[in-house]
Formats: C-alpha cells, sequence, structure tokens
C-alpha cells in the first residue's frame, strides 16, 4: 500500500521524493532550524539529505514510521517535515521542523493535527508522544495546540551525544 496524502486548507503533506533532496539540505542546513532539535546536524552536509531520504519507503512499508514532506498546497514548495517514528504496537512519536521562512504561521500545527487525526483514524494508534528542546518552546506550543498534554522534563542525547534538555507531552486517542 503506498503512502497516503493528506490535505488540510493550506498544506499538502506528500511522500518525499528523490527531487527533494536539494530543497531538503537547504531548509535543514540552516544553524538556526538544526539548533530547535535535537538530531539535524550543522553544518547538514552534502548526501544527508539523501541519505536521510533513502530510507522512507521501508519504514512505511516496515510500519515503523510515516514521514512526510509538508508542501504549500498552492506553490508545491516543500516547507519541512511532520513524521511519526518509533511506531510500536499503537504508539508514535511526533516530530517535525519546518523551514525558518515558515515559523510563526500555524504551518506546524495544521500538519501535525492532520498528521494525529491520520494517526488515530487510520493508523490505528492510541498514543502520541512529541518532546521539544526547553530552548524551543514555539514547538511546545504546536503540541499544546493539538491537544497534548505536558508530562515532564528528562534529557536526551543530541546529534553530538551530548545530554540536552527537553520536555516530553502526549496525546491520547480518547482526548
Amino acid at each position: 500500500m503506498e503512502q497516503i496524502i493528506l490535505e488540510t486548507p493550506r498544506l499538502i503533506l506528500r511522500p518525499f521524493l528523490p527531487e527533494d533532496a536539494a530543497r531538503v539540505r537547504q531548509l535543514a542546513g540552516d544553524k538556526r532550524v538544526a539548533e530547535t532539535t535535537l538530531h539535524i546536524p550543522h553544518p547538514y552536509l552534502e548526501g544527508m539529505a539523501e541519505q536521510w531520504l533513502s530510507g522512507h519507503g521501508e519504514h512505511w512499508k516496515n510500519k515503523t514510521a510515516v514521514i512526510y514532506a509538508v508542501t504549500d498546497k498552492v506553490s508545491k514548495c516543500l516547507m519541512g517535515t511532520m513524521s511519526l517514528v518509533d511506531i510500536q504496537g499503537d504508539e508514535a512519536e511526533l516530530g517535525y521542523w519546518l523551514g525558518l521562512d515558515y515559523w510563526g504561521n500555524n504551518y506546524a500545527t495544521e500538519a501535525a493535527g492532520a498528521l494525529a487525526d491520520f494517526a488515530f483514524s487510520s493508523l490505528e494508534l492510541n498514543k502520541l508522544t512529541a518532546d521539544h528542546l526547553i530552548d524551543n518552546p514555539a514547538s511546545g506550543k504546536v503540541m499544546e495546540k493539538i491537544g497534548m498534554s505536558y508530562q515532564h522534563n528528562t534529557q536526551k542525547l543530541d546529534r553530538y551525544g551530548r545530554l540536552a534538555d527537553v520536555k516530553v507531552y502526549h496525546l491520547l486517542k480518547a482526548q
């Protein structure tokens, strides 16, 4: 079964294509974007986008992750990503990042809400978790706007193997 395309009033969430690599490199290569995440390295080197994109189809096929390209519905421009990763049983982790030009316009909230609805209605998941760096409260606002509840603070390893402070949220299907 092919990955389903999701639509919102302003966005299309679609599978990534190999030709998206240059745009991913451009967006993720911005240091300000990388600094808001645990996993995006900086500098974002040649070949990293291609390597990241290459595993998406297998993840979908094996039901271990669902990774979407977030695109503008009108211009079709790639804005970032929205994903469910670490799918185990009826739970998954929500993750996302958008290019700097798309911050502050509720695009992340719109895309996250659509993916959460899809997770509960079509993927039969019952719980989503998400976390954000303590220094990135805007990401926490996205989580709260889609109904996620703050649970606790913890530490996770970042892209350099250092412990980073994060806030953890979750959303139950029944909420």
